[in-house]
């Protein structure tokens, strides 16, 4: 298996977490999005959605979008249990994730990480709405150690690793202690270098 990514890119560390904590063998070919690397014939003649993260399968077969990559790898694994209403309960984060997260936490960070704005530049309606979905995880925490369940998922994969990097987009975690500790365990089962440690 081929991943091709950006190891800046939290679309594309989820497939790197999944495929790590499952011990999924795979080759990680680097991808500058910043130089086009999507966009060349080459590419988009391999993922014709012209986006990373993307995995192409040993048989040939490819695969692009994060979530649906995850969910791919994840198939009879407990990162995805067998329940079909669980199943349903991830599906319904991975899709939030998507519309209500990454679109304002994940692209506040990019304008300043990736196109170097300053504090002062963000956007005050996609930085509340990243303010919003912050607070609504925090809530849901509340009701349990993970997302989904009673264990990790591919729901707490998808949402964490633009949620353990808000702070590089300005958002502050401070006031949402479920968050801080979720993170705290997500980083400690899948084997990572605690963010506040960086």
């Amino acid at each position: 298996m081929k991943i091709f990514g950006d190891l800046g890119s939290g679309n594309c560390l989820k497939v790197k977490y999944t495929a790590d904590h499952l011990g999924l063998p795979y080759t990680w070919v680097p991808v500058d999005i910043m130089k086009g690397g999507t966009k060349t014939p080459e590419f988009l003649a391999r993922f014709p959605i012209g986006r990373i993260p993307a995995v192409e399968f040993d048989d040939g077969r490819t695969l692009s979008e994060s979530n649906a990559i995850i969910r791919y790898l994840a198939r009879g694994s407990a990162l995805l249990p067998d329940d079909a209403f669980t199943q349903a309960k991830v599906d319904e984060l991975l899709f939030w994730e998507q519309y209500s997260h990454e679109p304002y936490v994940a692209t506040t960070r990019y304008h300043i990480v990736y196109l170097k704005r300053s504090l002062d530049q963000r956007e005050a309606w996609r930085v509340e709405r990243g303010e919003a979905a912050l607070d609504l995880m925090d809530d849901l925490l509340n009701e349990g150690a993970w997302l989904v369940g009673e264990a990790m998922t591919i729901a707490d994969i998808a949402l964490l690793p633009y949620t353990r990097m808000a702070h590089e987009g300005g958002f502050d975690l401070s006031s949402r202690p479920e968050v801080r500790a979720w993170i705290g365990r997500c980083e400690e089962a899948l084997g990572l270098e605690p963010a506040d440690k960086k």
